[in-house]
């Protein structure tokens, strides 16, 4: 089968290399003159198979007044004339029960470990490098309240598979000693094993080049520009290049699938999360961590990748811009400087800022549209790259109509 990926993110590369080792035809088409330029480029780099619980839960509904009015706050919302972003608050909102969280957790949990066993495969089957350690990770809470809220997760988790560990203030310091600046003010952690970290920048560029040499044409620096449809069916992608027939397309465009599929009349709920990330290039040990580490009070993420430190967070629910917000890069700077003051020269962090494209209820859209020969693998948030290699397997299990390793119903584009 012929089969053209649109985007060229880790979502649309992994899409594309499983694609190709189905034996499919398959051509990747990507704006920019590389891979992984955007959203996929310097990511937190966390691995977090066992961190998936969504963002819509009811324990953050008392907290969003803070979130959204402090002026350090982790989470910021910039109200804009715009139905999409409203549309996509109420659906938020709508999301925030108990009942729908435990039951997307545990979708999302089944989707995570499908992942790892993925990736696991590549490592050894794949020879490029990409920065990759099992190193385990350790989220740290500042507040009783907070801690228990997340030994009661864990409690929940571990039925459903996980392996995860609570440790109290000293025990956190123990594990990771470059939190000893902080000591003092952590209530407990909770500690993950098997969580992994990556450079997702260096995971897609070795992907991709793994997918040529199983025959995925690369058509990089190529301008997407629509899709030419005829009743039910994509005719084909009309391209900066010129148009591509294919006998599928699958559209793995981020947040910006929302826009290009609503005007051929398919509706995805998926809207821009802007993050930020800071990496520090020669991160010093022992003033950096070794495990990854996630500040559940800041909201903030560290992933040793190598001797480079990656620091990630920040939510702007703030319009289609990727525009970067120097406030906000200064206060993630901040913050991470006063948890590891010993980590590195903050002097010379590189900066980057990323639209995650998110759902309201957390989960991505991987299935059949109403066009027989239009696919979706789009919408992960801040988990692109920890469910990429599952989305991937999902979505060629689904076009070759055979037995799926999870319930697909539960990612599909008209749940």
């Amino acid at each position: 089968m012929r089969i053209c990926v649109l985007g060229g993110g880790v979502i649309g590369v992994t899409t594309a290399y499983y694609l190709a080792r189905e034996g499919h035809q398959v051509t990747l088409v990507e704006r920019r003159e590389n891979v992984a330029q955007e959203t996929s480029h310097a990511n937190g780099g966390q691995l977090s198979y066992s961190y998936v619980a969504p963002l819509a839960d009811p324990s953050v509904l008392p907290k969003l007044p803070k979130w959204l009015f402090a002026r350090d706050g982790a989470l910021r919302f910039e109200p804009r004339l715009d139905l999409r972003q409203w549309r996509w608050c109420l659906q938020f909102l709508r999301a925030c029960t108990r009942a729908q969280s435990r039951a997307t957790t545990a979708e999302l949990l089944g989707l995570g470990f499908l992942s790892q066993r993925l990736i696991h495969e590549i490592v050894d089957q794949e020879a490029f490098g990409f920065d990759y350690v099992r190193n385990g990770k350790l989220v740290v809470y500042r507040d009783a309240e907070g801690f228990a809220g997340a030994r009661a997760q864990a409690a929940y988790q571990a039925d459903l598979g996980c392996v995860q560990h609570a440790l109290d203030g000293a025990a956190c310091v123990a594990l990771e000693p470059a939190l000893a600046h902080i000591g003092e003010q952590i209530a407990g952690g909770i500690h993950t094993p098997g969580e992994e970290a990556a450079d997702c920048d260096q995971f897609t560029r070795g992907l991709a080049r793994a997918a040529a040499r199983d025959g995925v044409a690369m058509q990089l620096g190529t301008e997407f520009l629509g899709l030419r449809t005829k009743g039910s069916e994509v005719l084909a992608a009309e391209t900066s290049a010129g148009k591509i027939e294919a006998d599928a397309y699958v559209v793995c465009l981020g947040f910006q699938s929302a826009a290009l599929l609503a005007s051929f009349g398919v509706q995805v709920p998926v809207y821009p999360l802007k993050g930020y990330s800071l990496t520090l290039p020669a991160a010093r040990a022992p003033g950096a961590p070794r495990v990854s580490v996630t500040d559940s009070h800041h909201k903030i993420v560290y992933a040793p990748l190598g001797e480079r430190l990656r620091i990630a967070g920040m939510v702007d629910i703030a319009g289609m811009s990727a525009h970067a917000d120097e406030a906000r890069i200064a206060l993630l700077a901040r913050q991470a400087r006063e948890t590891f003051p010993e980590a590195g020269d903050y002097g010379a962090l590189q900066t980057w800022t990323g639209m995650r494209p998110a759902t309201p209820d957390s989960k991505p859209v991987i299935g059949p549209t109403h066009y027989r020969n239009l696919w979706l693998n789009t919408g992960h948030g801040a988990l692109g790259f920890t469910l990429a290699c599952g989305s991937a397997k999902l979505l060629a299990d689904l076009l070759a109509d055979r037995e799926l390793p999870l319930d697909a119903g539960a990612f599909a584009p008209n749940r």
